[in-house]
């Protein structure tokens, strides 16, 4: 886990310095006046950044597919306007989710193992769309009218310490500069998690699921964690009682109808994440394996030992394991990427490529598809075409810091030096160092000096971050 740099911890310093009156939005609503809609999304997607640099996530297409389609599933039915998400998955086994400012939301991977059910998951991801939706950060700062934009700021240095696992010793430093200001939010952010509680409720039975997931996953919570000195960061952050419980259980209880609690993609997803925390993968497979034989038709348990016995170098095995699941859902797109994922371990290309290309016939828009299309491409040589390939997926998904990574990677094998340091830019500009982004279109611009277009282009982009850095730099003063 990388260790916070110090401009991140000094966010929790910027409580000072109110804006002036004349500098402050006047957009209608009283939270509005305090800070505007858009310099919410400006100053989440500017932390976000921030974060992305500091914590290290998960780069799993399949996960992020997964929470991508489910969480804007949910915004459609909820009371969000503004839907312009963006997404981080975090490589952490701790329980934990967030909402910040600018459509910001952020996963631990570690939800997925303490969700048991779709249900129980999309009720943690419906409370945050809540918090959103109604804009708690800025209703708070409302409250708190002296502190104005910068309490946002440490806030959500806050969020960063906790999400990086600061420990101790760096929690007690933010805490020391913001303890005045988190005691005033406390009392009332108690009124924002009921009203999270209960328009997440009603955002869950719009979406079709049963609503009483929420109440069941705060009561398993509450007994797991009762007698545990340091619960994980999503109760400290959002503490359930007695009471909290039986209001969400009493309003979900008043929702007509059952919906839907779980899914088998969710249990195959689980099943992913049960494996990435597993030290040793033959003990995940005892594991997978006890299941099945307790359960010969639990399909997630079949894909986890499929997915183990590859770890562990089992290919045949693990193609006998899969060969069941393929028989019965033969163009399913989890269980062929698994059985491509088996051909590129054997060095089976061409039947690797051969597959891929099926599936994409079926889903040519599948972002974890053409992902795994890219990189096949790499690994067969052709790193031209697989250049192509994430040159058409950035187009769609141009802030994906994880594609910027693997494209810099692909142009340098492709002998696209000027490409590279450009990607690179774009790599370093989405994980909040702007210094080497900068640096790195220098770096374009001299090697481009005799192509006046190109040279152009990347003065133009270089003009673009040095404006973004600026402005990055005003909103956390």
């Amino acid at each position: 886990m990388k260790i916070l740099r110090p401009t991140l911890l000094t966010l929790a310093c910027l409580l000072a310095t109110p804006l002036a009156a004349s500098d402050l939005p006047a957009l209608g609503d009283a939270s509005s006046s305090i800070v505007s809609p858009d310099q919410e999304y400006q100053l989440g997607r500017a932390w976000l950044n921030l974060l992305r640099g500091q914590v290290k996530s998960l780069p799993d297409p399949l996960l992020m597919d997964f929470i991508e389609t489910s969480v804007y599933r949910l915004a459609e039915t909820s009371q969000l306007d503004d839907r312009r998400l963006a997404f981080v998955l975090l490589d952490s086994a701790q329980l934990n989710a967030f909402a910040a400012p600018g459509g910001v939301i952020g996963v631990n991977a570690g939800l997925l193992l303490h969700a048991q059910n779709e249900g129980e998951y999309a009720s943690v991801l419906a409370h945050e769309l809540a918090h959103l939706s109604q804009r708690h950060f800025a209703r708070g700062l409302e409250e708190q009218k002296r502190m104005q934009v910068p309490l946002m700021a440490a806030l959500l240095a806050g969020v960063v310490a906790a999400a990086a696992g600061a420990g101790d010793a760096g929690i007690a430093a933010i805490a020391s500069t913001q303890a005045a200001a988190i005691q005033a939010q406390r009392s009332f952010s108690r009124q924002n998690e009921q009203e999270a509680d209960r328009i997440g409720l009603l955002n869950l039975q719009r979406a079709g699921y049963d609503p009483r997931n929420m109440p069941s996953m705060f009561e398993r919570l509450m007994r797991q964690y009762r007698y545990t000195r340091v619960p994980p960061e999503f109760l400290l952050t959002h503490p359930v009682n007695e009471s909290r419980v039986a209001d969400t259980r009493n309003r979900a209880e008043q929702f007509a109808g059952n919906g839907r609690s779980d899914s088998l993609l969710y249990q195959l997803m689980r099943a992913r994440v049960q494996l990435h925390y597993e030290n040793t993968p033959g003990l995940a497979a005892k594991r997978f394996r006890a299941q099945l034989d307790e359960n010969p038709r639990l399909d997630a348990a079949r894909y986890g030992l499929a997915l183990a016995q590859r770890r562990s170098g089992q290919l045949d095995e693990a193609r006998q394991t899969l060969q069941p699941l393929l028989q019965q859902a033969p163009n399913d797109i989890v269980y062929n990427l698994a059985h491509i994922e088996l051909d590129i371990a054997g060095d089976r290309l061409t039947d690797a490529e051969q597959r891929l290309q099926r599936l994409l016939g079926l889903y040519p828009s599948s972002y974890p598809l053409r992902q795994q299309q890219a990189e096949l491409l790499l690994k067969q040589g052709r790193a031209k075409e697989a250049e192509k390939a994430f040159d058409a997926l950035l187009a769609e998904r141009p802030n994906d810091s994880e594609l910027w990574y693997l494209q810099a990677e692909t142009r340098g094998l492709a002998g696209n030096i000027i490409g590279l340091h450009q990607a690179r830019a774009e790599y370093f500009a989405r994980v909040g160092d702007y210094d080497q982004a900068l640096e790195q279109l220098d770096f374009a611009r001299r090697r481009a000096s005799g192509n006046f277009q190109l040279a152009a282009r990347i003065d133009a982009r270089h003009s673009e971050l040095l404006d973004e850095k600026r402005a990055i730099d005003q909103l956390l003063r």
